[in-house]
């Protein structure tokens, strides 16, 4: 009995709540009223595209990443030790406003990163899956912006 507890409850925390995942048209949407589609070059398409990668399109998400000591938060997985908490240096916020589906700070941030020197290469799944795709404009299909 103990076991399957365990199990149940290790099942609980590992699978994320299907209320906070958005659809890719839903992401698409708020990122262009955000005003996210051209900053510093980069189409909608590459941030729809890194919103998969990152969290698939979960705005809520917080992954550890123990090997590198720090820990991502919302959309696109905003680095604690560079962007905000101890790095407020870049986004000067709390690494929590990062997690509201609204994404209008998580949307504040990334303008804020993206201008950096790396641009959207800050994040390594976004030149590891989208950076050199020929069909990003596939992350807009079916949308109505």
């Amino acid at each position: 009995m103990k076991a399957s507890m365990v199990l149940s409850l290790i099942g609980c925390l590992v699978v994320p709540s299907g209320a906070a995942i958005m659809g890719h048209c839903k992401v698409a949407k708020k990122l262009y009223e955000g005003g996210l589609d051209y900053v510093e070059g980069y189409s909608l398409e590459n941030w729809v595209c890194l919103a998969y990668f990152e969290s698939k399109f979960n705005p809520t998400a917080v992954y550890e990443n123990l090997p590198g000591g720090y820990t991502g938060y919302g959309l696109f997985q905003i680095r604690s030790y560079d962007w905000c908490d101890k790095g407020k240096i870049c986004c000067h916020m709390s690494c929590s406003a990062l997690l509201n589906p609204n994404l209008k700070k998580t949307i504040e941030c990334a303008k804020r990163i993206v201008k950096g020197r790396e641009g959207m290469g800050a994040w390594p799944s976004w030149s590891l899956n989208c950076r050199f795709v020929d069909n990003l404009v596939r992350w807009l299909d079916g949308c109505k912006l």
